[in-house]
């Protein structure tokens, strides 16, 4: 059986996600400890610094490049003292994407979901 489809959420919006949700966001990594299988994305927004914390066992070995962005997919699961942490399927450096319009693309995903469900039909139009 599949795992449901992961919704791109923004790092800041991680926290209220409650366990076992299938999840995709990104970030700059910030730190990798190898020897404990978690890494932090970093991401600024409204001022702010907004951490991601991942567990990459399922993903390692990877070459980790600390300052890049990564994409993440995954599951969220409780990060003691922390709030979340996604247990990465996949972690993707995509160091060069512009963040301004990968967020204008998500908030126009998420608009296009909005409208097609304010039909009714799961995406059949009437």
């Amino acid at each position: 059986m599949l795992p449901p489809h992961a919704v791109f959420h923004f790092p800041w919006e991680l926290n209220c996600l409650g366990e076992g949700k299938s999840v995709r966001t990104f970030g700059r990594l910030s730190c990798y400890e190898a020897d404990t299988s978690r890494a932090t994305l970093s991401c600024q927004h409204a001022s702010k610094e907004h951490h991601v914390f991942v567990r990459t066992s399922f993903v390692e070995p990877f070459n980790p490049i600390i300052g890049a962005q990564y994409l993440v997919l995954g599951e969220t699961e409780t990060y003691e003292g922390f709030g979340v942490m996604i247990c990465a399927r996949v972690l993707s450096c995509v160091d060069g994407v512009n963040i301004a319009l990968l967020q204008k693309a998500i908030e126009g995903q998420r608009s296009f979901f909005r409208e097609r469900d304010s039909f009714g039909g799961g995406g059949q139009h009437r």
